[in-house]
């Protein structure tokens, strides 16, 4: 029976959700003091903490236990009375988990904010009763908002050195209204509490009768986190390959968001690989579905090349994937400002690659929002930037999901992290590219695959009186190219040949490559071409191809997507005789002619 009853308490603790907040507010404004009064009331402090509190304060010559020592731990805080660095606490109620993250207040510790709210739902900041709205208080909504904090509650601390004046509260909270209009901030609680006192953190006020709201604690119970979770866009970035023995492969890694169940499909990035889930391992447990936060190990029916940086995705729910983004950044580096010369590492997930600032659009004020042009970011600064990665990485923007729009830049000297990132735009739908890729796919399997029962390539030989080829003229000016190809299209018509002529313009209104200046995107029109000839060619055809600006790689991967000795590159030089249409037409007649074709 006890057994039972300690396992029926154990599975009680281990449902309960988790909150995890951050508190921020100015100087000496209590928010030290408000964990330490939280902590004490909840009946979260074990008697070997009291009495260190007991007896550090008779060493400092304070009467009453300051509760504010319970996260001011470093030396430096107790001796100046601020906190300096985050510090982190975690308590429990019988309705939820807690994950508190004390942060300094001083604008020079602004990177120590951000770290510590990053990972935060729910934001407490504290404004003074008495000093009323600083502009640090300003500082920490606004930086609550660019971090994305679903909930923000403003507790007005130290009601009792204004005689909790009702209408001192009711000044603030208007005057904060109107301020948060300009922040990202779906959901503000106003709460009027004195954590000295302990006056609405853990029980309701007698001496504030005219406050009808909970109080704190029971706010940070009953708050509602679970709608804030990410569980559409299924996002498993890989961790790590596990390979106990050869007759099992699985992918470990966290769930950053969504759900996925055992059976569904889904799609490996970059690689555009396609397989179903056929197990989800917990520890020894094999799980029918799992979501956002869970650790496990995803096992897929197919061989698919999966490794560390990876990233695991729903078939019709797809990241975005650029290696070209801008983002706003917090720059945490004393020793050195922002380069945008400088090659720097950036961790996106479990992702690593090398990343440029090209530009910073503008640097912001966080005490006003105002925009201003900088050269460079300093420490505890913040500005828009755009940046480029060698490699690109999977990504929704960090208003729709925190876990894969933030980033991290790392300084490849030391190692040491410099700067904190939140992805804010990108420049290409990823969807078009997945459409794309997949009927490309598709034309290429159909191209390898062509064979008609009813017409079959040697019966179009026959008939034709050639063999099929794939011409590619190389070089040369565009126009004396364009027109040589033309020529020789009419050339071997008359023949009587079956010759059609495919060049740029055409792969991108009829068959929509890519059009952008690119690199990228001038392979993917080549190989388009490529691809398609390819049947043209299987169709019995001589296919002439026209294209600027071939690279060698470019070349290499058309031969090897062609059958043997079917394809003919042809140099073409403005200044010869040698590309005159007649030398070029008997060119292609003899190679068309010759028994070599594959």
């Amino acid at each position: 029976m006890g057994t039972t009853t300690a396992h029926n308490s154990s599975m009680l603790v281990k449902n309960r959700d988790l909150l995890r907040f951050t508190t921020a507010g100015s100087v000496d404004d209590g928010k030290s003091t408000l964990i330490g009064r939280l902590l004490f009331d909840s009946k979260q402090i074990f008697q070997d903490q009291l009495d260190q509190l007991v007896a550090a304060g008779r060493l400092r010559g304070e009467e009453n236990v300051n509760l504010a020592l319970l996260t001011d731990g470093l030396r430096a805080e107790r001796e100046q009375g601020i906190t300096i660095d985050v510090a982190y606490r975690y308590f429990s109620t019988a309705k939820r988990k807690f994950i508190i993250a004390d942060t300094p207040g001083h604008e020079q510790y602004t990177r120590n904010m951000v770290t510590g709210a990053s990972t935060a739902d729910l934001a407490i900041l504290l404004i003074d009763a008495r000093n009323g709205i600083l502009t640090q208080s300003k500082r920490h909504g606004i930086i609550a908002g660019l971090l994305g904090i679903p909930h923000v509650v403003v507790c007005v601390n130290k009601m009792d050195l204004v005689d909790y004046s009702r209408e001192r509260f009711t000044e603030i909270v208007e005057e904060y209204q109107e301020f948060a209009l300009k922040l990202n901030v779906n959901d503000m609680q106003f709460i009027p509490v004195s954590a000295l006192k302990g006056d609405n953190v853990v029980n309701r006020s007698a001496a504030m009768p005219w406050y009808e709201g909970p109080p704190l604690l029971q706010y940070l119970e009953n708050v509602t986190i679970s709608a804030d979770r990410n569980l559409v866009d299924f996002r498993f970035p890989v961790q790590y390959v596990i390979r106990p023995h050869q007759d099992f492969r699985g992918f470990s890694g966290a769930i950053a968001s969504g759900t996925i169940r055992v059976g569904e499909e889904v799609i490996v990035l970059p690689g555009m690989r396609h397989s179903r889930i056929k197990g989800i391992h917990f520890y020894k447990t094999q799980l029918e579905e799992a979501s956002e936060g869970q650790s496990v190990i995803i096992t897929l029916e197919d061989e698919v090349d999966v490794s560390r940086g990876d990233m695991l995705v729903r078939r019709h729910n797809i990241p975005h994937m650029e290696s070209e983004f801008e983002a706003t950044l917090a720059w945490m580096d004393e020793r050195h400002t922002l380069s945008t010369h400088k090659e720097y590492i950036l961790q996106h997930t479990t992702s690593l690659t090398r990343a440029y600032v090209d530009s910073i659009i503008y640097q912001l004020d966080v005490n006003t929002l105002h925009r201003s042009s900088a050269e460079t970011l300093a420490l505890n600064e913040i500005g828009r930037v755009k940046l480029t990665t060698a490699r690109r990485i999977f990504f929704d923007s960090y208003e729709r999901n925190r876990w894969t729009g933030g980033f991290i830049l790392i300084d490849p000297d030391d190692f040491r992290t410099i700067a904190a990132g939140m992805i804010r735009h990108y420049s290409r739908n990823t969807i078009n590219e997945i459409k794309k890729e997949q009927r490309d796919r598709k034309l290429e399997s159909s191209t390898h695959s062509f064979v008609s029962d009813v017409v079959q390539l040697t019966d179009r030989i026959d008939k034709n009186g050639h063999k099929p080829i794939c011409v590619w003229f190389l070089g040369g000016q565009s126009t004396v190219k364009d027109e040589l190809a033309l020529r020789a299209e009419r050339a071997l018509f008359d023949r009587g040949c079956q010759v059609v002529r495919i060049d740029t313009e055409t792969a991108r209104t009829v068959l929509g490559a890519g059009s952008e200046g690119t690199d990228k995107n001038h392979t993917s029109t080549v190989m388009c071409i490529g691809r398609l000839s390819r049947y043209l060619c299987n169709c019995g055809n001589i296919v002439i191809c026209t294209i600027d600006n071939m690279q060698q790689s470019e070349i290499d991967a058309l031969q090897s997507l062609s059958a043997e000795n079917a394809l003919l590159t042809i140099e073409v030089d403005d200044a010869k005789e040698r590309t005159t249409v007649a030398h070029v037409v008997d060119l292609i007649v003899r190679h068309s002619e010759a028994d070599s074709f594959g």
